[in-house]
């Protein structure tokens, strides 16, 4: 029989891979947010410079990271709070 002490050690390192996890994913959101928002800056200027709307193909494609790198991020922490509730 597992004694409380290691299901209780066990239930924390889930609680801190989690943490870890979702920590690591919102580091990852906000890198490409910046470096969306570099890009689209610059495609802005660009487009404001020249006129040519290749730079609005950039600004959308720019735009679609963040939307892509948030959907990640909603599905990485609806699936850690999942493994955390699995082990209360």
């Amino acid at each position: 029989m597992v004694s409380d002490a290691a299901t209780n050690k066990a239930r924390q390192s889930v609680a801190q891979s989690t943490a870890i996890a979702v920590q690591d994913a919102t580091d990852n959101l906000r890198n490409l947010n910046t470096i969306s928002t570099t890009a689209i800056g610059v495609a802005l200027s660009q487009l404001l410079a020249t006129g040519d709307p290749k730079y609005l193909e950039v600004i959308e494609q720019a735009q679609q990271i963040m939307a892509k790198g948030t959907d990640n991020f909603a599905t990485l922490g609806e699936k850690a709070a999942m493994v955390a509730k699995q082990f209360e």
